[in-house]
């Protein structure tokens, strides 16, 4: 049966005019129903998994739950599985792929891979989730040569995003520029944060960036990185917080919202 909570989100991507655009990028142990405060700001959860949240660490706290093929396979998310899941938990729409362009998946194998397992599923899909690099072979330009390499047979809805780096303007220059060079497409920002500065630039990055992004009708859902507390974090991916810092955190310690995690409301 599919949930309520899938039935909102669904709502909200066939283009609901009341329906918020943030979602909680949610990779630890955090409540989610803490950044829900029922307003309808914050409306979506994913966790690079084809798992929701579990209930005992409350669930999808109410919001709609996408299911994400992260890697090509896996153990805990079995490419086999993929179909099964979605239709067990109802999803409205799938991610796929998690930044395969800076992890040695080509662009021709990308799409074989999509047209397999993604294609059969009569959901809303988005693209291989690539980042903001500029270097040749990555970013933009990868999701430029797997588009080519699908000739037409890959089905997809949106094309997903990642972005970190040292300022708003560069944000919002990335942000401009992607839609520039695919101007016919809806984008979903999966990710994206500083990756330096102090506690007070990553809150006011945040305090530009999420105005700004609901001002896009071209951005559909996005989700600053991350949704969980500083401790949780440094314990669990070091290496991401050494990127973005505690600040970057939408909850504290004690799993109440953040600085950042206020601003999602």
């Amino acid at each position: 049966m599919v949930s309520q909570s899938a039935l909102a989100l669904f709502a909200l991507f066939i283009g609901s005019a009341q329906a918020g655009k943030r979602g909680l990028a949610w990779p630890f142990c955090i409540d989610p129903g803490v950044l829900n405060n029922g307003q309808g700001e914050v409306v979506a959860i994913y966790d690079w998994e084809t798992f929701a949240p579990p209930d005992s660490l409350g669930g999808t706290g109410g919001l709609g739950f996408i299911g994400t093929q992260a890697t090509m396979d896996s153990s805990s998310s079995p490419v086999a599985d993929l179909a099964a899941r979605q239709a067990q938990q109802g999803w409205a729409t799938v991610f796929s792929l998690n930044e395969p362009d800076i992890n040695g998946i080509s662009p021709a194998e990308a799409a074989s891979w999509y047209i397999q397992w993604i294609n059969p599923l009569a959901i809303k899909k988005a693209l291989p989730a690539v980042t903001s690099s500029a270097n040749a072979g990555q970013g933009l330009s990868w999701l430029s040569e797997f588009i080519s390499a699908c000739a037409g047979q890959c089905f997809f809805d949106y094309i997903n995003l990642h972005w970190y780096g040292t300022s708003f303007a560069e944000f919002s220059s990335y942000i401009e520029s992607a839609h520039a060079k695919f101007p016919n497409n809806i984008m979903v920002i999966t990710e994206f944060a500083l990756n330096t500065g102090t506690s007070s630039d990553q809150v006011d990055f945040f305090a530009s960036a999420f105005p700004f992004l609901d001002g896009l009708s071209y951005v559909l859902l996005y989700f600053p990185f991350v949704a969980t507390s500083p401790s949780l974090l440094q314990a669990n991916d070091g290496a991401a917080f050494a990127m973005v810092g505690a600040a970057a955190c939408l909850y504290n310690n004690d799993g109440s919202p953040s600085a950042a995690g206020n601003l999602m409301f």
